[in-house]
Order: structure tokens, then C-alpha cells, then sequence
């Protein structure tokens, strides 16, 4: 069982820790100072709650967060491939809409490991539900602010919408191990999951008028295995960049 435990916990916290990093890459590149420091503010959130998750484990005499973090190889993050795309010529309507495809995703996960039968697992999901709320409202206000101003922020929030669609769609690609976590009573199925996910952001997205693409099975087969290890082509640089301050002094104590 402890297999199957790392691989949801990872499969979590290794979202949080990538995503943390994009969104941090923006500082100092926002549109508007306030959202300089809304998504300074969201990427520390980010890299706390992988910090926590990664807790989990260490406390079970696994590694520790650090260890997790920055010494790992690529093959054994779990992260989804959506959130190690690039900040592509820092275009805010991407960063927009992938903030909220993955908001919602986080929504529905925790509310799920809330109900598991996992403990200590669910008395986080608890606390980490009251910072995420503030993630989720924020994204949801300006997906509404910017999807009813002007055409061209329309645009190109639906083109956004229709290159991230994929991404957004394999964050519920099942896990390894999945049928034992789901005996256990730790989650539900991932197509659970995404169906809850489709039922929350459905009515937002029909509000703005962005439509939701069919994804076809060629758009999502080079995204499958992420959660199993394979990395897609941005992972080696990310983690370079990621890991560069702890490779300098691999045995030092930080």
C-alpha cells in the first residue's frame, strides 16, 4: 500500500511544486502590479502545500521534502504535463486559463480527500482547502472580468482554451496504483474526478461563451504516461532551472 500512497501524494504535491514555479516565473512580468503579486502570492501557497504533501511521506520514513524536491530524477515526478508547459512569450491569457482549468482540478481533488478514508491526507486536504479558495476566486473573477471586456481578450482566452484543453483533460489520467487507493477509500476513480470537474467549470465557461473542445484521442495520446513518469519535452530545463541554487551543494543543510 505505501507504493500506492506515494503515488497520489506525489501525483498531488508534484503539481503544486511545477505549477508553484510557473506562476513564480511572472514575477516582475504581470500585466498589472496587482496580479504581479497575486501570482507571487498563489506560487508561494503552491510550494507550501507541496511541502506538506511531501510531509506526508517523510513522516512514514520516506524522503524528505527537499529530497523530493531537488534530488530527484525526472522519471519519478508524477506532475501532469499541464502544468510544466512554459509561460509561452508570457501570454496572460494562457497563464489565465491554465490558473483556472488546474484551480478547478484542485477543487475537486481536495474535496474528495477531504471525505477519503486517509486520515492524514484528509485533515490536509481540510486545511489546504481554506488557502485554495482564494486561488479559485481569483481565477474565477478575472476568467469572468476578461471573458466579457473586449473581443480580443475573448480570442485569445479561446485560443488558450483550445491549447491547453488536453492538458487540462489528462490532469485525471489514472494513477498507478489507482485501484487500491480507490478500495482503500483514499479518492474516488479519476473519471470521477473529472466528471465533478466538468460539472464545476461547465457553468463558468458557458457564461463567458468559451467552448469546451472535444479532445480526440491523437491531441491526448502524447500526453499520456505523465503521471507514470514520462516527462514531456519542457520537464529537463524546468528542473535544471528548479534545482540549480540545491545542485550547487548537493549535501548541504538549507
Amino acid at each position: 500500500m505505501i507504493e500506492a500512497l506515494e503515488s497520489l501524494v506525489l501525483s498531488l504535491a508534484d503539481d503544486e511544486l511545477i505549477m508553484g514555479h510557473r506562476l513564480a516565473e511572472w514575477i516582475g512580468l504581470g500585466p498589472i502590479l496587482e496580479e504581479d503579486i497575486a501570482f507571487a502570492s498563489i506560487a508561494q501557497d503552491e510550494t507550501g502545500h507541496a511541502q506538506a504533501y511531501y510531509q506526508l511521506l517523510t513522516d512514514l520514513g520516506l524522503e524528505t521534502p527537499d529530497r523530493y524536491a531537488f534530488h530527484r530524477p525526472a522519471e519519478r515526478f508524477r506532475c501532469a504535463h499541464l502544468v510544466e508547459l512554459p509561460n509561452f512569450d508570457y501570454d496572460y491569457g494562457l497563464a489565465l486559463v491554465r490558473h483556472f482549468l488546474y484551480d478547478a482540478a484542485e477543487q475537486v481533488r481536495l474535496q474528495a480527500l477531504r471525505a477519503g478514508s486517509y486520515d492524514p491526507l484528509a485533515g490536509l486536504a481540510e486545511r489546504l482547502l481554506r488557502e485554495e479558495k482564494y486561488h479559485w476566486m481569483h481565477a474565477t473573477t478575472w476568467l469572468r472580468q476578461l471573458g466579457r471586456s473586449t473581443e480580443e481578450a475573448h480570442l485569445r482566452l479561446r485560443s488558450a482554451m483550445q491549447q491547453l484543453w488536453p492538458y487540462a483533460w489528462m490532469l485525471f489520467e489514472p494513477l498507478p496504483h489507482e485501484e487500491e487507493m480507490v478500495e482503500a477509500g483514499w479518492i474516488p476513480p479519476s473519471t470521477q474526478l473529472r466528471e465533478r470537474w466538468l460539472e464545476l467549470i461547465t457553468p463558468l465557461l458557458r457564461e463567458v461563451e468559451l467552448e469546451q473542445p472535444e479532445p480526440s484521442a491523437e491531441s491526448l495520446l502524447p500526453l499520456q504516461g505523465a503521471r507514470a513518469g514520462l516527462r514531456s519535452p519542457y520537464f529537463d530545463a524546468l528542473l535544471s532551472e528548479l534545482t540549480e541554487v540545491a545542485a550547487s551543494e548537493p549535501d548541504a543543510e538549507w
